[in-house]
């Protein structure tokens, strides 16, 4: 597969092959929705915490005699229908954290990545860690190239001044190749990447033929690591 490659001035330079094991897979909408809810789940503290009429402080005597006052029997002021009372079925504190296996939130980076393609939301310059050290640098980079959506700015390694110029952009987040995952590809409508991301991207993410032995090869075996540092 092949994709025009622009310079920083908007004008197509040539054209670069894309790994059709990464940029070509079908989509799987099951599978990219359950890596979603896992993500989601897991950015979750869950320290929530209400305290029941048995935590709540004081209540401990009857307020009135049962009977004789022609008043509703009750049996404590910190009963959950009274202000100040406990508060009945309410949320404590939990874990919601969801496993989700490595593979799958390998293909899930991959169908969001060929769906980028197919429709015309992926955007290859030759390079952009030299292109936007400021936000104005960075807002006429995104008008020269006609980007007028929520951008993702991908770049192949650490790009601090490219991470300085888009940080005060609201729709725009620049972020290097190796952290990408699938809440980024979901929530930001055009991919704008360099070459570089574009080759750590496939050295990542690429599918590969299992070895005889069963293990990892060196590229999934790369990006088992740069997975688990992100998510840490």
């Amino acid at each position: 597969m092949e994709l025009p490659l622009k310079n920083l001035q908007g004008a197509v330079v040539g054209s670069i092959e894309l790994s059709d094991t990464v940029f070509a897979v079908p989509f799987r909408e099951a599978l990219v929705h359950q890596v979603m809810v896992g993500q989601l789940a897991n950015r979750r503290v869950g320290t929530h915490s209400t305290k029941t009429r048995a935590e709540v402080r004081g209540g401990g005597r009857k307020p009135w005699r049962q009977k004789g006052t022609g008043r509703a029997r009750i049996g404590s002021i910190r009963a959950p229908h009274w202000r100040g009372g406990g508060v009945a079925f309410g949320p404590k504190p939990r874990d919601y954290h969801h496993h989700t296996p490595r593979k799958m939130r390998q293909e899930a980076i991959r169908c969001l990545l060929a769906q980028k393609v197919r429709d015309e939301m992926l955007t290859v310059v030759e390079d952009l860690e030299s292109g936007a050290s400021k936000t104005k640098e960075a807002i006429l980079l995104l008008e020269t190239l006609a980007i007028r959506t929520k951008c993702l700015v991908v770049s192949g390694g650490p790009a601090t001044s490219l991470g300085l110029a888009c940080r005060n952009l609201r729709r725009v987040k620049s972020l290097p190749a190796s952290t990408i995952s699938t809440l980024d590809l979901l929530n930001f409508d055009h991919l704008l990447m360099s070459v570089g991301a574009v080759r750590k991207i496939e050295e990542l993410w690429a599918k590969s033929l299992p070895s005889p032995d069963g293990s990892l090869s060196d590229g999934d075996a790369a990006g088992a690591e740069e997975e688990e540092a992100a998510e840490s």
